[in-house]
């Protein structure tokens, strides 16, 4: 083996992501992750006036137990915040309320990864930098940040993606957090090593990671460097590094820190928390607050018989989730029925979505279909189809009518003619006119070409404009074509 092959990477992950509550974290100004205007929602707390005290936001403490929850790891009875002391602009207190020993969470795995450990601490401000000068917008600061550390298990860069793709699933499936990356409300940070055994290498740390794609691509590419590194007989820098999204390279920003560079110390102005003597936080009624999970639905559609790819599709969208839940419980025990209503919501419905140029917005599109398409109009639609009463090209025709309309299924078909006619004479004309428009195709299926035979089926389709049953048409074609 060489280069890369020679090496086994280790990675672990460090993840923040903002968590929904009305107010920041120590204080009451609002969290509003979608306000424009700089330094609106602040106060003498989130600015780090001296003489201001901070108070705990229960909600964001409930929130992070139930994440805890979800993920089978250990609720601390006993919790407590820290100082994390630092300078830098954007804390204007010149330090970080954290925590550090005493975590709300310690345990659990996600995706089968298993997590270190889950806290809660606030949002710094934000930074931005001109050609010539930097501002600070202190909307963000102070906002409950939930932190998630991985153990270093993780072994390739998809597995790393995949399992930030899970946890964003989670914590919006729990309705804590929307965790788009693209408004920095989830942040990832890699910890990267590469071996060429089972000890750990020098690990470097990589920040400024904002798209799942990013995770991929920076853990690619550290394994990559440090593997070119050794082979050369260099050494490996412990050290932090960012992502440039441009030039899809890493680059040093600066040495890598020690916890004990932070001195951490317990939070005078806070008080300590036992988790158990607090009634909201009962472990029984948080795991009773849970609705089903990523992984618990995605299972659930596998025993429906649902295809992967499809299952990820409803597992990822809520939206489309949901829609999917409800025609399974409109179809009762027609389970055969599932992976078609499946088939047409990924290909037919979400085709008629790309194709509305009228709206940008694929969610406000959905949303619009929705309308139209209720789950009752479209199981009536899967009902025909099943009854064999319209033709699947018939079904793709209604369906477009439907987003059109609003209207009913079975009306549409009986308005627009495209219910299925046992029609001897129609059945033959077709069939007769079919053949003697491709003699080409009819010799390829003589001559032992059995798909041209759906291409004929087709154009019968076609030609009748969807009104003939399929099976029909097939039978009246091979009896013909003896």
């Amino acid at each position: 083996m060489t280069g890369r092959e020679k090496y086994k990477p280790t990675i672990g992950l460090e993840i923040h992501a903002e968590l929904k509550t009305q107010t920041k974290m120590f204080c009451d100004s609002k969290n509003d992750t979608e306000e424009k205007r700089p330094n609106v929602n602040i106060c003498p707390i989130c600015m780090g006036f001296p003489g201001a005290l901070p108070t705990i936001n229960k909600e964001a403490v409930r929130q992070v137990l139930r994440v805890g929850v979800a993920v089978d790891g250990e609720v601390a009875d006993f919790t407590e915040f820290d100082r994390k002391n630092y300078f830098y602009p954007d804390i204007p207190k010149g330090y970080q309320i954290s925590q550090y020993k005493f975590p709300l969470i310690k345990g659990g795995s996600i995706n089968g990864v298993k997590l270190t450990r889950i806290h809660l601490e606030e949002d710094t401000a934000k930074s931005i930098h001109t050609h010539d000068s930097s501002l600070i917008d202190f909307n963000r600061a102070g906002i409950p940040l939930m932190e998630l550390v991985t153990e270093p298990t993780i072994r390739t860069a998809e597995e790393a993606s995949n399992f930030a793709k899970e946890l964003k699933l989670l914590l919006q499936y729990l309705g804590v957090g929307d965790a788009q990356m693209e408004k920095g409300e989830m942040r990832v940070e890699a910890n990267v090593s590469v071996s060429p055994d089972d000890s750990f290498g020098t690990k470097v740390e990589v920040k400024n990671l904002n798209s799942f794609k990013s995770v991929e691509r920076a853990i690619g590419y550290e394994i990559d460097r440090h593997a070119t590194l050794l082979e050369k007989g260099e050494k490996v820098e412990q050290e932090t590094r960012g992502w440039d999204e441009t030039k899809e390279t890493t680059f040093s920003q600066r040495t890598k820190e020690y916890s004990h560079d932070y001195r951490y110390f317990p939070e005078p102005d806070l008080p300590k928390l036992y988790i158990s003597k607090i009634p909201e936080f009962n472990i029984n009624a948080l795991k009773q607050s849970l609705p089903k999970l990523p992984w618990q639905k995605r299972q659930s559609y596998f025993n429906l018989g649902i295809k992967s790819d499809d299952a990820e599709v409803f597992v990822g969208w809520l939206t489309w989730g949901n829609y999917f839940d409800q025609v399974v419980n409109l179809l009762g025990g027609r389970d055969k029925l599932f992976q078609t209503a499946a088939n047409y919501i990924t290909s037919d419905i979400f085709g008629l979505i790309k194709s509305d140029a009228s709206i940008s917005s694929f969610e406000e599109k959905s949303e619009n279909v929705i309308s139209q398409i209720p789950p009752r109009n479209f199981v009536e639609l899967l009902e025909l189809i099943d009854n064999k009463k319209i033709s699947s090209r018939g079904a793709k025709d209604i369906l477009g009518l439907m987003y059109e309309t609003g209207n009913r299924a079975d009306v549409l078909a009986t308005e627009s003619n495209l219910l299925l006619k046992q029609d001897e004479n129609l059945l033959k004309d077709v069939t007769e006119k079919v053949i003697a428009d491709n003699p080409s195709v009819v010799s390829d299926y003589k001559n032992g070409k059995i798909s041209a035979l759906q291409f004929l089926i087709g154009q019968g389709m076609k030609l009748s404009k969807g009104s003939l049953d399929p099976e029909s048409l097939k039978r009246s074609l091979e009896k013909s074509l003896l």
